[in-house]
């Protein structure tokens, strides 16, 4: 009953916060100055046909009419249509969101990869040489923009040695870089959490009395300890995730990569508020829904979970 009451009130946050966000974002997307209709009837065209462009668009009515027929077309992932190609678009986010949620997936299976075994070895071998590895390796992932490290990946690798092509995503060689830049800081930001929540279970009393029992070292640090360690990390990997959706998208025009980062790019050069306020709203739902799944896994897997 408890994680169903959990569950409940996770569902009911996460509803508040799509609310709010499509709130935000038709806001936000009407103050930012220029004009849609002006932009597509071209500079020489006169104020009537100006005027006729934004009667066709409907930008013409009461705020408060545009805001209320935005909500319940946003309730049926209905987001209108492009400006200038006039296609739907939801069909245009989700032909380009798969190739921005395998990098993202690429990119959190590799941060994990990556920050678990840092992560433990820095906590079991706290104060060592590995554990300054561990912690110097944080600090500077998470130091480095992705963009910047995207960049120079590609000077090294693709341009002066030539072991990787320069930009696509034909081949799993395309694949390598634009994983490795988005990855880097979010392990970076694991490994911070994965050896502190794994050095305070070494500390508790249950580890400490299995290994005056004599237990192998290696069952008690993952027999025991990381498996109760990985739980808190569960609702950060979720929300790592979640950032790593984001971060795609700036990864993706350093790469050439078709994903939702030029086609959102692409709508912000032309005013296209459609696609605009989709795509945020489209990539912020599935932020939240993220979290949600992260809050949810979590109360499944700790027993000990308490509704607050």
């Amino acid at each position: 009953m408890a994680v169903l009451e959990l569950v409940l009130r996770r569902a009911g946050r996460l509803a508040v916060t799509v609310f709010l966000i499509t709130t935000i974002v038709f806001l936000t997307i009407r103050v930012i100055p220029g004009d849609p209709a002006r932009t597509m009837a071209g500079m020489e065209a006169t104020d009537q046909q100006i005027e006729a462009v934004r009667v066709r668009l409907g930008t013409d009515r009461p705020l408060g009419v545009q805001y209320a027929e935005w909500l319940w077309a946003t309730a049926r992932l209905d987001f209108g249509t492009s400006f200038f190609s006039n296609d739907r678009v939801i069909d245009l986010i989700l032909q380009r969101f798969p190739l921005t949620a395998l990098l993202a997936l690429f990119s959190f299976l590799l941060a994990l990869v990556v920050a678990i075994p840092v992560g433990v070895l820095a906590a079991v071998k706290r104060w060592t040489v590995w554990d300054g590895f561990g912690l110097l390796f944080a600090q500077v992932g998470m130091a480095i923009p992705g963009f910047w490290l995207g960049i120079m990946l590609l000077l090294l690798f693709s341009v002066h040695l030539g072991w990787l092509p320069l930009f696509g995503a034909d081949t799993p060689l395309h694949w390598v870089l634009p994983v490795i830049a988005l990855a880097t800081e979010r392990a970076a930001v694991l490994v911070r959490f994965i050896r502190s929540s794994m050095a305070e279970e070494l500390e508790k009393e249950y580890v400490l009395a299995a290994e005056a029992k004599g237990f192998p070292p290696g069952r008690v640090f993952f027999g025991h300890a990381l498996r109760n360690a990985l739980l808190p990390v569960i609702t950060i990997a979720g929300i790592q995730f979640g950032y790593l959706l984001g971060g795609a998208v700036i990864i993706e025009q350093v790469f050439s990569l078709p994903g939702l980062g030029r086609l959102f790019l692409s709508a912000i050069h032309g005013r296209d508020f459609p696609v605009i306020q989709g795509g945020v709203v489209f990539v912020a739902v599935v932020f939240s829904l993220t979290n949600f799944a992260a809050d949810v896994l979590y109360a499944l897997v700790n027993p000990r979970i308490r509704v607050d």
